[in-house]
C-alpha cells in the first residue's frame, strides 16, 4: 500500500512541476538583439571588423539564451548594464563646448519630420537600458535557464 502511495506522490509531484517556459519580455528582447545584429552585420561593410565581431557575439548569445545555457543568462546581464553604462555617460561623451550653436537634432521619418532636443533622446536611451537590466535580472528569465548548466557555450 504504501508503494503505491509513493508512486502517486512521485506522479502528483512530476506534475505539479512546472516546465520553465521562455519569458515574452526575453522573447522581445532577443527580438530586438536580433534585428540589431542582423542591421549591424549589414552596415558592417562600411564599418570596422569590430562592429562585425560585436554583432556576430550577440548573435550567439542571442543563440545561448534559446540553448537555455547559463553563460547566455551572464553574458546577457553583462550586456545590459554594459549598455546602461554607455547610455549613463554618453551625454559626457558627446558634450562638446565648442559646438554649442549645433541646436536641436532633426528626425526625419519619411514624410515626418521633427526636432528634438538632445535630453530628451538620452532620456529615453537611458530609460531602454534600464528596461534591458529590469528584464535580464529578472526572476522569470533566471528561472528560463537551466541551474546546473557551466559555462561552456556549446555544450548541451
Amino acid at each position: 500500500m504504501t508503494d503505491t502511495n509513493s508512486e502517486t506522490n512521485h506522479a502528483d509531484q512530476a506534475h505539479s512541476v512546472a516546465k520553465p517556459h521562455l519569458p515574452k519580455r526575453l522573447i522581445g528582447l532577443m527580438i530586438v538583439y536580433t534585428l540589431s545584429a542582423i542591421s549591424g552585420l549589414y552596415a558592417a561593410n562600411s564599418l570596422s571588423e569590430l562592429s562585425a565581431m560585436l554583432c556576430i557575439l550577440t548573435l550567439m548569445m542571442v543563440l545561448a539564451i534559446i540553448g537555455r545555457q547559463k553563460a547566455g543568462l551572464y553574458l546577457l546581464r553583462v550586456y545590459c548594464v554594459l549598455q546602461l553604462l554607455l547610455y549613463s555617460v554618453l551625454p559626457i561623451i558627446m558634450y562638446d563646448p565648442d559646438n554649442l550653436v549645433a541646436g536641436p537634432t532633426t528626425f526625419d521619418f519619411g514624410l515626418f519630420q521633427t526636432v528634438v532636443a538632445d535630453w530628451v533622446i538620452y532620456s529615453v536611451l537611458i530609460a531602454l537600458g534600464i528596461i534591458q537590466v529590469w528584464i535580464s535580472f529578472n526572476a522569470k528569465v533566471k528561472a528560463w535557464f537551466k541551474p546546473r548548466m557551466n559555462f561552456n557555450i556549446m555544450s548541451s
